[in-house]
């Protein structure tokens, strides 16, 4: 169960407690030791005063900082970044910030031509500078996760931490790296580490996505809440709602999530996964005509496959095929244009595939994936994928990863729990089936548009639980 007051209790109550405090002596020397360093370097024989901050700066010291940049900041950095090399061709620290610029910008926009400009700025800089360049090395890590490289990221994010293990901004990329992979365990001992030593939203929404994903939702709502309230500038407080957001749709809360989205927006309106998030809860909401309309706005403004995915599945709920067809194309040129860019959308597209295209493909494509990132998520498309190529038996297998805490699915995810109940509805295992698809329907009453009727449907095949007094072999434990 969830903990709906208190959280977990025993050893990881302790480092999610230090998420949430930091020493105000600490802050203070630190304080007082950059007023130390300003007043040795300002000139005795001129008046001291802030230098005018670039353009750029907002960008930059978000990058440094590990929190979200706006577009128009990033622009203007890109801009900066791209004359210092032009004019400095051996400007290395530049290099490199133009490069991770760059995966930022393409991450942000699901463009990813901005990937191979990103790392030929980044492989420059390690060039001009092969050693001890420790921003190239976390900017190959950031790239490698906006093309969702999982184990190129951890390698670059090792080598970065390697060098300089007191640079923070690094373990949130470590963390990326970790879950994508399925790697809870690293994931958490990487968060341990920069809560021993840092605090702050950026370090509270971190801490949130490993309790999501430990299955721990009250935690993660209260420290993106934390997040939420403590960021500064707009960008940074938007992304940290649109996660608030897709975490309240996740509990079932369509009403909440809304909120969270809506205002993600009005501070920042080019977050489109907020966008995207609209037009989720809107028609769990029963709000068709409005949920088209944002979803239509956030696929224009990010051209991501997972929203053409998205979309083309209300439409198909709402009876229009020939509008879901259209979004179905997109998503396939968008990953054909995503592969281009050295990016893998595999796991999207393999999901498309298993229920709207060829099942078989999307087996081997999964399978492929699995190999690469043997991930929860991978495991849920994969088991589904299998189902529905007629092969359930083996589906179960990956099912049960997906869904079981042991072997790390904790994270009481309805889509994935719907998938288990229909492959063993499927077997024959009728108790385990009604027991995992009423689960689905009481985590997200609203999970998918055409996944809850199914559902529901079969629900209502599978009849009331025989009575208590009549054992019954359901084979649902796994």
């Amino acid at each position: 169960m969830e903990n709906q007051q208190e959280g977990p209790v025993g050893p990881e109550s302790g480092w999610k407690r230090r998420v949430r405090s930091r020493p105000v002596l600490i802050a203070s020397v630190a304080g007082c030791a950059v007023l130390g360093g300003v007043l040795v370097l300002v000139p005795w024989d001129r008046p001291a005063g802030p230098a005018a901050p670039s353009p750029g700066a907002p960008a930059m010291v978000a990058l440094d900082s590990g929190v979200p940049a706006g577009l128009p900041d990033l622009a203007k950095l890109i801009e900066e970044r791209a004359g210092a090399v032009r004019e400095r061709p051996r400007d290395a620290a530049s290099w490199a910030v133009l490069g991770t610029a760059y995966a930022e910008q393409g991450r942000r926009l699901a463009d990813p031509a901005y990937y191979p400009r990103a790392e030929k700025a980044l492989r420059t800089s390690l060039r001009v500078r092969p050693q001890r360049n420790t921003r190239a090395l976390a900017g190959l890590a950031a790239l490698s996760l906006a093309r969702r490289d999982f184990p190129a990221a951890r390698r670059w994010g090792e080598a970065a931490l390697e060098l300089e293990p007191r640079r923070w901004a690094t373990y949130p990329l470590l963390i990326d790296a970790y879950t994508g992979l399925g790697d809870q365990n690293s994931a958490k001992r990487t968060l341990d580490r920069l809560t021993a030593s840092r605090s702050g939203p950026a370090v509270l929404a971190r801490a949130a996505a490993v309790y999501r994903d430990r299955g721990w939702r009250e935690d993660a709502a209260a420290s993106l809440a934390d997040a939420a309230a403590g960021a500064r500038a707009p960008a940074e407080r938007a992304a940290y709602l649109e996660q608030a957001g897709q975490l309240a749709f996740e509990r079932g809360d369509p009403g909440v999530a809304l909120r969270h989205f809506r205002e993600a927006v009005r501070l920042d309106a080019d977050q489109r996964a907020a966008q995207a998030g609209q037009g989720r809860a809107l028609a769990a909401l029963g709000r068709p005509t409005e949920a088209l309309s944002v979803y239509r706005a956030a696929l224009a403004g990010q051209p991501c496959p997972r929203y053409a995915l998205e979309l083309g599945e209300l439409y198909e709920s709402l009876g229009m095929p020939e509008e879901a067809r259209v979004r179905y194309d997109l998503l396939r040129e968008r990953v054909r244009h995503a592969a281009a860019g050295g990016a893998d959308e595999e796991l999207v597209l393999g999901r498309f595939e298993a229920d709207h295209d060829d099942p078989g493909t999307a087996v081997r494509r999964l399978r492929a994936e699995w190999r690469r990132r043997p991930a929860t998520e991978v495991a849920d498309a994969l088991g589904w994928a299998l189902h529905r190529a007629g092969e359930s038996a083996e589906g179960l297998r990956f099912a049960l990863v997906a869904t079981d805490p042991v072997r790390g699915g904790g994270t009481k995810d309805a889509v994935a729990m719907y998938h288990r109940g229909m492959i063993e509805r499927e077997l024959g295992r009728d108790g385990a089936a009604r027991r995992h698809l009423t689960e689905a329907l009481r985590i997200n009453p609203h999970f998918s548009p055409l996944g809850v009727p199914a559902a529901r449907a079969a629900l209502r095949a599978l009849g009331e639980p025989p009575d208590e007094g009549v054992p019954q072999l359901d084979g649902g434990a796994g």
